[in-house]
């Protein structure tokens, strides 16, 4: 009998690690893939190497070789969605833990957000590669001021190693223009999450989103923010499990 794949999308600065504990329910009853993307884990991207976010849509899709639950935080929520629009035919469900969809961002009414995401500005490496201030503002942006001074050594560290590849991914997903139009193309059921505590912006994507994308639930979880799935796994965890196993059962039937 065939086992069911689930595709799991880490978001940017961290890597497939991120859904170990999500990959351990799931593997009970799917094939589970969980990929670090482009230049994370063993093979970093160099610095100075232009990068786009269409290269790791394509990294993905040709992992999918029969249709998959696809599961992505932040970055990994956007490149789910845009996988689900390369190849419609190989994706079954998404669930999307406040994907960065920006270019639903399309109305005169949306500038005041787009002027938000535009702070973080140009990544301007130094000797070793690295904007430490960048890096700061990108962190704190997500999760309030001081959120950068409070993150531990390493994970500080693990930022700085992969630095200029977030950078490259914000420029790239920022300039792009796939709008509330293309994405009502999406017709897989679709649960999207969020935390109460998250950015504007973003809470502004999710509320575009669940209005445009046919199939498609929101459930936004209160006193939790961005980074929802990695600080409250569980929580988030159980939500996603159930997601998928219902869109499993009743195939094309929204949840």
């Amino acid at each position: 009998m065939a086992v069911t794949p689930v595709l799991l999308i880490h978001s940017g600065g961290f890597t497939s690690r991120q859904w170990r504990k999500l990959a351990e329910q799931l593997a009970q009853r799917y094939r589970v893939i969980a990929p670090d993307l482009l230049g994370y884990g063993a093979e970093p991207w160099p610095v100075g190497k232009p990068f786009d976010f269409r290269q790791d849509v394509a990294h993905l899709t040709a992992l999918l070789d029969e249709p998959a639950h696809v599961v992505g935080h932040s970055y990994g929520g956007l490149l789910a969605m845009q996988v689900a629009l390369a190849v419609p035919d190989r994706v079954r469900s998404l669930a999307l833990y406040e994907p960065v969809a920006f270019g639903v961002l399309d109305e005169p009414s949306d500038a005041d957000a787009r002027a938000s995401i535009a702070q973080l500005g140009a990544y301007t490496p130094d000797e070793h590669g690295v904007d430490e201030a960048w890096l700061a503002g990108f962190v704190d942006w997500w999760n309030g001021a001081g959120a950068w001074a409070r993150l531990g050594d390493d994970t500080k560290r693990a930022f700085r190693d992969v630095g200029w590849k977030v950078s490259q991914e914000v420029a790239s997903l920022t300039a792009d223009r796939t709008d509330r139009q293309h994405y009502a193309a999406i017709t897989v059921p679709t649960l999207l999450l969020g935390g109460e505590q998250t950015q504007q912006a973003e809470r502004r994507v999710l509320d575009k989103l669940v209005t445009t994308l046919p199939s498609a639930t929101l459930r936004v979880f209160p006193g939790l923010g961005h980074m929802g799935p990695i600080t409250h796994a569980a929580l988030v965890n159980a939500a996603i499990v159930e997601h998928i196993d219902r869109s499993d059962r009743y195939g094309d039937q929204p949840t």
